[in-house]
């Protein structure tokens, strides 16, 4: 390996060819005057950890992980793990440091910017997350980290909510007096954000919310992202919410939360999210 060989990262996942990740870690480094090289990387369903090792072993110094593979992440980074990941699971970025295999989760800090991007910060906030699943997880800390009021996560099935919740305040027990869990039908109201962290807008559909959920000036907000509003977004309009927005900032701003770990410098993600946008919507 010479002094001029770009630095080698690449996006992990099966299916891979779909992924972004390689157009947008390239505008972050040519706007940071950084030179890296940055590909797709198909691993085989029953082969993630020995690609992982291949990568590492052969020079390779960041991992962006996609589906299926979060959740082996985690357990291959198990004993260099950031607190967020801890929370979620699930591992979307992994680095190799002094010979070791580290992990984080940067879904939720992506959020995070996200709502911030758009006027609507978190802190002193009252948030409604729907959804219990991996990307649910992987943004409870970060939301109340950033000082959210209340913070209540709801489910179609109230266990999985109330496993969450159990999980976080047992790891992380001074976040629980902002913390609850519940069905879809015990939401609640006035909720200043609301978040669909299900994958329901992907098969056409919405959560069964009550109707009466927003608060005066309240955000919706989809984990999804397309070219045109998706069925949670439309449902919120009608509904009440005065703002809806879909998830394609979130991906934008995780991969730079990734970047900023490898790095150490964070990118402007909003350039980078525009023009992704306009792609989106040239197809």
């Amino acid at each position: 390996m010479t002094l001029n060989t770009p630095q080698r990262y690449a996006v992990i996942g099966n299916p891979i060819e779909h992924s972004r990740s390689p157009a947008i870690h390239a505008a972050f480094a040519r706007q940071c005057g950084i030179e890296l090289q940055y590909d797709r990387l198909l691993a085989p369903l029953d082969g993630f950890a020995d690609t992982v090792e291949t990568f590492f072993a052969n020079g390779g110094r960041g991992l962006n992980v996609t589906v299926p593979f979060k959740e082996q992440a985690f357990q291959l980074a198990r004993d260099h793990l950031s607190d967020r990941a801890r929370i979620a699971g699930a591992v979307n970025t992994l680095w190799h440091e002094d010979g070791k295999v580290h992990g984080c989760n940067t879904d939720g800090v992506g959020l995070l910017n996200d709502l911030r991007r758009l006027g609507h910060d978190p802190a002193g906030r009252r948030v409604l997350l729907v959804g219990a699943g991996g990307a649910a997880r992987g943004v409870v800390l970060p939301l109340l980290a950033a000082g959210c009021v209340e913070l209540r996560v709801v489910n179609r099935s109230s266990e999985r909510a109330v496993r969450l919740h159990h999980d976080v305040v047992e790891q992380l027990p001074q976040h629980g007096r902002h913390l609850s869990s519940g069905s879809l039908d015990e939401a609640g109201s006035d909720w200043d954000i609301v978040i669909n962290a299900t994958s329901s807008s992907l098969v056409g559909d919405a959560p069964a919310l009550p109707g009466e959920i927003y608060a005066t000036g309240a955000l919706a907000y989809d984990m999804v992202y397309g070219t045109e509003p998706t069925p949670f977004m439309l449902k919120a309009r009608a509904q009440g919410a005065a703002a809806c927005a879909d998830g394609l900032g979130m991906l934008v701003g995780q991969a730079a939360a990734s970047f900023e770990i490898w790095h150490g410098v964070l990118p402007d993600a909003v350039p980078v999210l525009a023009q992704l946008r306009a792609d989106l919507e040239a197809g």
